[in-house]
């Protein structure tokens, strides 16, 4: 480590604009975002918690994925509405560390999460009979606890146990602390380091990604053989997921290998800005607007609180 270098105290964040009226904007529309999806989630949440009806596995880690979205979106849209009202956009370094490993482990646990949810469908769909034991509770907590505990292990744990080094100048051209940005600010050179990250992302986004590709071909060939009165039905529980997977892992993985440096870009923080921040809202919308069941509980949710 160069020994002329100061260790930094705290961390800039250019964010996107310095024009007072495009931040104005800015908040407005972000405000809008955070507000649709605390409350699309939270909703959701409480739908599959207080509606016997819908504790099945496949509800229970959409449940998950709603915590885990929000978690994602209050991690990083609170602190980003602050500074879109401030001049002087810094954060402390501990404040940046808890943002970055809370947000590495919800972006780690939502790959493996859409993994395990694309092979309850296929257990339901192409092994029915046998679906009350394949996933039975004990096997979804079983689930449950290795998604977090390998998210920790994989994607936590490492540099936990080996930090890196932050030096002046202390800028990253985001809204957030971003694994990339804030290897910009190492004292020393990083190559091993970012080959470590796209390894990491290979593993944990690329296979659970291509299992999912796996589990929907088997899906497709069984639903092609269902008489057509009951195919559409099998379709639409999957179309909610499908669509969610999409928008995740494209975006995703268009950040991790889709540039060589997207942290040196202004094309890294957009991307990070779909998954982190629109995603999160999108979801509950789209299992809301494609899941019978959820509109049939929001319908007399509603209906009830007219009476």
């Amino acid at each position: 480590m160069d020994l002329n270098k100061t260790l930094l105290t705290e961390v800039i964040l250019l964010g996107f604009s310095n024009d007072r009226n495009i931040n104005i904007g800015l908040f407005v529309l972000f405000l809008v975002i955070y507000l649709v999806t605390f409350l699309g989630n939270i909703l959701i949440i409480c739908l599959i918690v207080f509606y016997h009806q819908l504790h099945t596995p496949m509800y229970y880690f959409l449940c998950i994925l709603s915590l885990v979205d929000l978690c994602n979106s209050s991690t990083v849209v609170p602190r980003l509405l602050a500074d879109l009202c401030s001049v002087q956009r810094s954060i402390s370094l501990g404040a940046c560390t808890v943002q970055f490993y809370i947000v590495v482990l919800m972006g780690g646990s939502e790959c493996l999460l859409l993994a395990i949810m694309a092979y309850d469908r296929y257990v339901a769909i192409c092994r029915p009979l046998h679906y009350a034991i394949l996933m039975r509770w004990s096997i979804c907590y079983q689930l449950t606890a290795f998604l977090w505990i390998t998210s920790f292990l994989v994607f936590v744990f490492p540099s936990l146990i080996s930090p890196l080094p932050l030096c002046n100048p202390n800028q990253i051209n985001h809204f957030m602390c971003e694994v990339l940005a804030v290897m910009t600010l190492s004292c020393y050179h990083v190559y091993a380091d970012e080959f470590l990250v796209l390894v990491v992302c290979f593993v944990c986004m690329l296979l659970p990604f291509l299992f999912i590709i796996g589990t929907y071909i088997s899906i497709i060939a069984s639903v092609l053989k269902i008489r057509s009165a009951k195919r559409s039905k099998a379709f639409s529980t999957c179309t909610s997921h499908i669509t969610v997977v999409v928008l995740f892992y494209g975006s995703a993985l268009v950040m991790n290998f889709g540039a060589t440096s997207p942290y040196t870009k202004n094309q890294g923080k957009y991307i990070s800005l779909f998954y982190l921040i629109i995603c999160p809202m999108l979801n509950p919308l789209i299992y809301s607007l494609n899941n019978s069941e959820v509109k049939d509980k929001l319908r007399k949710q509603y209906n009830r609180s007219l009476d």
